[in-house]
């Protein structure tokens, strides 16, 4: 039998994948505010400082189907305000077509266990032109085409990385990792890779009080300490590579309202690098967050290649076999895919086909949406809703929602549509026929369908 074929058969081999949205920001989940106004509640900028209350976000991110801990990249050309933790957009108020993703990154392979995974970022050199983006995008009418990225002259003259992201799992819970990075200008540039590793945030709501650890481990590596998890360690193949550790908890000096007893925040590795506050790390190595820094500058046209692994096992070696292994997963995958190909003879159309089976299973996404919770709040985060004006959903507190589900999209649609996910199985149906079953059978739970009888429409207004 086909090897992913095999995988297939057992459940186990999906219980990790890229189900790190790419944006929580801007999301009905996320916004506690007394007028709705989900987009302001959390905006980009705030992200970087806010910790989300119900899920995720990230660069590649892949995380276990309940997602208690999460890996994704970040990145920093040196000349940004920020660091790069997740893809910049336009929110419904700011694009002159609504919300509106401004980078640019393909995703080009991915199997249905998720055993093999490719992705594309292409990272400016030269600093991101956020304002410019905003700016323009106001001014110009609905009846205006979208001003985008490569309009502002952030790519002329190549000035930009290619990054390639891959993940091939040698069990059901042991990823390797590859970051190949390639400088397409024509001159040297820096470049920092920082592999992040962090638990979502159960602790800090009230509700729950145990708050699991990272912490340096052996050179090389950091240790994954959570009840509940199989993979104990982040590994990098360069064992010199500096650990910067902070927490995931909201800085309140940033966000007004808040309150946190932390010492080191969700923004504390942006602070260290962007800013230079080396008290914004924790130096004693231990923390919620983690992440590998990687200095690097790459000449003209170099590329480098940067490799790490996730692993539930404590090897001398983590890194033996590394390239072997995700060339056979490459072979499985194009194993599997060339059962649904053999009928199509031009290799473009099944090229374009297998990137589109791609785009299907990289936006599957962890989605966590208890509605009872989120209308009253939580013992630590206040809900000052006002019930005498429009509440959204407020007809359908038995939703209680923690599941794996294909997304629209996971930056411009990255929420519950039951009407999206439906059409999603048809696709899915031809590669991954259970996962096509469960999504649908998913819809008539009884912590989705409305005690009427009514499906859920999707998240902003579930009538």
């Amino acid at each position: 039998m086909n090897a992913e074929k095999e995988r297939l058969q057992n459940p186990e081999w999906k219980k990790w994948g890229p189900y790190v949205s790419n944006r929580q920001w801007g999301t009905v989940r996320e916004d506690y505010s007394a007028t709705g106004n989900a987009w302001g509640y959390t905006t980009y900028m705030d992200a970087l400082s806010r910790t989300y209350r119900w899920s995720e976000d990230g660069i590649a991110g892949i995380c276990d189907h309940k997602q208690r801990l999460c890996f994704a990249f970040s990145f920093w050309n040196t000349k940004d305000k920020v660091i790069k933790e997740r893809f910049f957009g336009l929110s419904n108020h700011e694009g002159n077509h609504g919300e509106d993703v401004k980078e640019i990154y393909f995703y080009l392979d991915n199997t249905p266990t998720h055993s093999y995974m490719k992705m594309l970022y292409k990272y400016p050199i030269n600093a991101f032109p956020y304002e410019h983006l905003i700016a323009e995008n106001a001014r110009r009418s609905k009846n205006e085409p979208e001003f985008e990225l490569t309009e502002t002259g952030i790519f002329d003259n190549d000035a930009y990385f290619d990054l390639f992201i891959e993940y091939a799992k040698t069990d059901k819970n042991d990823f390797l990792i590859r970051l190949t990075a390639i400088n397409r200008s024509n001159s040297k540039a820096a470049l920092v890779i920082l592999p992040t590793v962090w638990y979502r945030n159960n602790w800090a709501w009230g509700n729950g009080t145990y708050e699991p650890e990272l912490r340096a481990g052996a050179p090389g590596s950091i240790e994954i300490n959570h009840d509940s998890i199989s993979i104990k360690r982040l590994y990098a193949r360069d064992p010199n590579w500096n650990i910067l550790f902070c927490g995931n908890e909201t800085n309140g000096s940033k966000i007004p309202g808040t309150n946190s007893e932390a010492k080191y925040f969700k923004d504390g590795i942006n602070d260290f690098l962007v800013h230079g506050k080396e008290d914004a790390v924790n130096p004693d190595k231990t923390g919620t967050k983690a992440c590998f820094l990687v200095n690097t500058e790459l000449e003209a046209g170099e590329s480098r290649t940067f490799d790490f692994r996730l692993s539930p096992h404590e090897m001398e070696d983590a890194f033996y076999g590394f390239d072997e292994l995700m060339q056979q997963r490459k072979l499985e995958a194009d194993e599997y895919y060339s059962i649904f190909q053999c009928e199509i003879p031009d290799e473009d159309e099944k090229n374009i086909q297998r990137q589109a089976f791609a785009g299907l299973l990289w936006n599957k996404q962890f989605y966590h949406y208890n509605v009872s919770k989120w209308l009253k709040g939580d013992p630590k985060l206040e809900a000052n809703r006002d019930f005498k004006a429009h509440v959204r959903n407020r007809e359908w507190e038995h939703m209680q929602n923690k599941d794996i589900i294909s997304m629209p999209d996971k930056w411009e649609y990255p929420w519950f549509a039951t009407w999206d996910l439906a059409f999603h199985c048809v696709p899915f149906a031809l590669i991954d026929p259970q996962f096509a079953k469960d999504q649908l059978r998913l819809l008539t739970k009884e912590w989705y369908i409305h005690p009427n009888g009514q499906l859920p429409a999707y998240e902003w207004d579930f009538q």
